[in-house]
């Protein structure tokens, strides 16, 4: 059932149901403060709910309750303050005072790559699941945010039911989260959808008292929040699904722009031509270096696994290739830096021994800290390994960087970094580097040479100032 609300037309019926603490509200715990419980925690103490929540990193819990946010999100830590001082968030270590506080209970733990092999790491789901269930004295609400192969939220139903008496009546339900790093404060505070997945009127109207401020803030803004109640697999599946189809949309321009260097075209005029028609739209359409981070690459391989596991892996192989063409970019750009270099490429790679190259850009995407899977990060590497002597500058993931790869030399300024540097490859969007003069860097480098592995650059300024510019996709 898809409700779009507040709209002209009156809401269906969801049964109102009194939270089990009494409180006039549902008291909400997220369980997981990473980069999606610490955003969620804090957006939702803005909305005016009282809030927990729970981490088992004392470290992190500290630095949360004393107003500093472990992550870079533009807006978060402003909110963070306010909601600490207006006394409606604190954080703990405390699961049993988790359990006590909250009526909905939100699961936001990692759902990392296993190991040893494609599949998603569901430890952390069960360590959290099951260490709420066992401290439990009340009926509660737990509900699965993380993404996770779908049938998670059934197996998660029978953790809770191992673990708590059948008396207390916890109930399982699934609302799986859509944030984009660097915005997620507005995809939390003004979402463009909410999915549930509910097995009881109970559990919907519980869920539907959690969001109610959402409801009430696009009330007051005059905009529509669709709200999709369905089953427990098909909530779990609408994240899986959006990211591999994002994903094969990014890997699909990619593939256009092998075929645009291989034939002479001009990538960007491509995605512009064909991005015109309704049916496709311009977004996600700009080729370059591909897609990281935390979700993506690992969501679409453990969306393979599980379709494997259900007899199903037939219809999910096309996003073995989106992924081949994704990590295919990366090296791409290796090439290209070697042929401006003008060293050629043997069976092992080519040898950049006595190269110096700067790199600007280390996150996966502007406007973020996030280092994980970063193609940009994943390119120095290799441009290390291929014997350059590699600069990095990023205006906020270098802490992050030099932790996830300590080899490589990491420089506090763009300057700094394109100071006497052969070759400068632009790997991460960010609008100080969009923005830069290439006449004044043009000052500082050996060589003018740059690859531009976002295709952000404004080629024709570059070329004006006397660099040799190579973009992917473009002639």
């Amino acid at each position: 059932m898809t409700i779009p609300y507040p709209n002209s037309q009156p809401m269906p019926a969801i049964a109102a149901v009194t939270p089990p603490s009494g409180a006039a509200r549902p008291r909400v715990t997220f369980l997981g403060t990473g980069y999606l419980g610490a955003t969620y925690a804090i957006c939702y103490a803005e909305l005016g709910y009282e809030v927990l929540g729970f981490d088992v990193d004392a470290d992190k819990i500290a630095k949360l309750n004393a107003g500093e946010v472990p992550i870079h999100e533009p807006g978060l830590d402003e909110l963070l303050r306010r909601n600490l001082a207006a006394g409606r968030l604190r954080f703990s270590t405390d699961i049993q005072e988790t359990a006590d506080f909250g009526d909905v209970h939100f699961i936001c733990v990692g759902t990392p790559q296993r190991a040893d092999g494609m599949g998603a790491d569901l430890s952390y789901v069960e360590a959290s699941v099951t260490s709420l269930a066992q401290h439990l004295t009340r009926k509660a609400l737990i509900v699965g945010k993380s993404t996770v192969p779908v049938g998670t939220a059934e197996w998660v139903e029978q953790l809770v039911g191992k673990h708590t008496p059948d008396d207390l009546g916890v109930e399982v339900a699934w609302s799986p989260e859509f944030l984009q790093e660097g915005f997620a404060v507005d995809d939390v505070l003004r979402p463009n959808r909410i999915v549930v997945g509910v097995k009881s009127e109970w559990a919907n109207g519980m869920l539907f008292a959690a969001h109610k401020g959402v409801f009430d803030l696009a009330a007051t803004e005059d905009r529509e929040v669709p709200l999709v109640v369905t089953d427990f697999a098909t909530a779990e599946l609408v994240k899986v699904a959006a990211n591999a189809f994002l994903a094969t949309k990014i890997s699909f321009i990619n593939a256009m722009a092998e075929v645009c260097e291989a034939a002479g075209g001009d990538v960007t005029q491509l995605a512009r031509s064909i991005g015109y028609d309704p049916r496709i739209g311009n977004r996600f359409l700009q080729a370059g270096l591909g897609f990281g981070g935390a979700c993506l690459p690992k969501d679409i391989r453990a969306f393979q696994a599980r379709a494997q596991e259900l007899g199903a892996g037939e219809a999910l192989r096309f996003l073995h290739e989106v992924d081949l063409i994704n990590n295919r970019r990366r090296t791409r750009v290796v090439q290209l830096a070697a042929e401006l270099l003008g060293r050629r490429s043997g069976p092992a790679g080519p040898d950049l021994s006595g190269t110096r190259v700067a790199v600007l850009g280390a996150t996966f995407k502007p406007n973020t800290d996030d280092v994980r899977d970063a193609p940009a990060l994943a390119v120095a590497a290799l441009l290390g390994k291929a014997g350059a002597d590699v600069h990095v500058f990023d205006p906020q993931g270098i802490e992050n960087a030099r932790r996830a790869v300590p080899g490589l030399a990491y420089e506090d300024s763009m300057t700094d970094a394109v100071q006497g540097a052969d070759l400068v490859c632009v790997l991460t969007e960010w609008a100080e580097f969009r923005n830069a003069d290439p006449v004044a860097l043009g000052e500082l480098v050996n060589g003018r040479k740059v690859v531009d592995g976002r295709n952000c650059l404004d080629s024709t300024l570059w070329t004006q100032a006397g660099w040799e510019y190579r973009g992917l996709g473009r002639p």
